[in-house]
């Protein structure tokens, strides 16, 4: 049992052939991918990929090199628009939508590659991920009226509160391209969280980290889960954190799922060792 985890996570049912954390099951989840599919010219990179996350689920997607993760996050977000299926988000079909407007739905994300504005300064990269929330207009903006003013003055008491759930708050003025590498990743998750999602997908979080690091960043996506009362959705190489904090997690090979279940399952299915537990490689 993980350190991370009070008890064994039970994954029951939800009406679809998904299952989700018991605790979620009065809900419906957060997110349900159903027969998502997409084509790149005459190759299908994702096919038939069925999954639905709970409320408050930490879940995780592996799989070996070139199976497809990343490109179901780029689905998820609307990088690239499904050749077929349907991606419901609290309910609601994102069809056709943007990946602005999935954003502002509930979506964020970070990526393999860091994305940050490397010449500005770390709370000015909180604030662009509080962009979905900023209360006043261009002309205010101009202006520098009173409403801008306030709406600064919140932003900016936001963006140190969450810049302390990393211990990142003394860092503000400094530019995001001088940190560490681990702490570029750190403040990536943070602008993400700024957006204000109900489900977060990390991408890789821990590429790059330490071991000390990497188990720091566990009992901080615990903390997220646990603060925010949001799902996660993390791929990762590291197989201890994974199996360490996911509570249901799907295997993609191929572009297929080939395997779902809590991390118990998982690591002892036939399949799935065969596919990528038991060749000692991680994408």
């Amino acid at each position: 049992m993980s350190k991370f985890q009070k008890e064994p996570t039970k994954l029951v049912p939800v009406p679809s052939t998904n299952k989700i954390p018991e605790r979620d099951v009065d809900k419906s989840p957060i997110l349900e991918a159903r027969h998502l599919g997409i084509d790149f010219g005459g190759l299908t990179a994702v096919n038939d990929f069925n999954m639905a996350i709970g409320r408050t689920e930490i879940a995780g997607l592996i799989g070996p090199n070139g199976a497809g993760k990343t490109t179901v996050f780029n689905l998820l977000t609307k990088v690239y628009q499904p050749t077929r299926g349907t991606i419901l988000l609290d309910g609601h079909d994102t069809a056709g939508k943007t990946t602005v407007q999935v954003n502002k739905m509930g979506i964020a994300r970070t990526f393999q590659n860091i994305r940050l504005f490397s010449n500005l300064s770390v709370e000015d990269n909180v604030k662009i991920g509080l962009h979905n929330h900023i209360g006043y207009g261009l002309f205010s903006g101009l202006l520098r009226l009173p409403n801008y003013w306030k709406e600064e003055k919140i932003a900016h008491e936001r963006a140190l509160e969450l810049l302390s759930i990393f211990d990142m708050q003394d860092l503000a003025n400094a530019k995001a391209g001088s940190l560490p590498y681990g702490a570029q990743r750190r403040l990536e998750i943070v602008r993400a969280l700024a957006t204000n999602p109900s489900l977060l997908l990390l991408d890789e979080p821990a590429a790059g980290m330490n071991p000390s690091e990497t188990a720091e960043l566990m009992e901080n996506i615990v903390k997220i889960r646990d603060t925010f009362q949001i799902a996660v959705l993390l791929i990762e190489h590291d197989m201890s954190l994974v199996m360490g904090i996911c509570e249901g997690i799907a295997v993609l090979n191929f572009g297929q799922i080939i395997a779902k279940g809590t991390p118990d399952e998982i690591q002892n299915d036939p399949e799935v060792i065969k596919a990528y537990l038991g060749s000692g490689k991680g994408e």
